[in-house]
């Protein structure tokens, strides 16, 4: 089941998904994002990070800390 999040200003729920990526120097990384319908690719929330919301969109995002 996904780390779901609901935001203050809207009141839209927010799904966490995560997908792995290459980057252009051949790297292997994990990103991570929001949205407001279940998919697959579904995760909870990663160790080692907190969910903020954007005060001005009201968007969820991820931070280290």
């Amino acid at each position: 089941m996904a780390h779901t999040v609901k935001s203050n200003k809207t009141g839209e729920t927010y799904y966490l998904h995560s997908k792995d990526v290459t980057l252009r120097g051949g790297r292997k990384q994990t990103i991570y994002y929001f949205a407001r319908n279940e998919r697959p690719n579904s995760c909870d929330l990663p160790s080692g990070y907190k969910v903020m919301e954007n005060p001005r969109t009201g968007l969820p995002m991820l931070k280290k800390g």
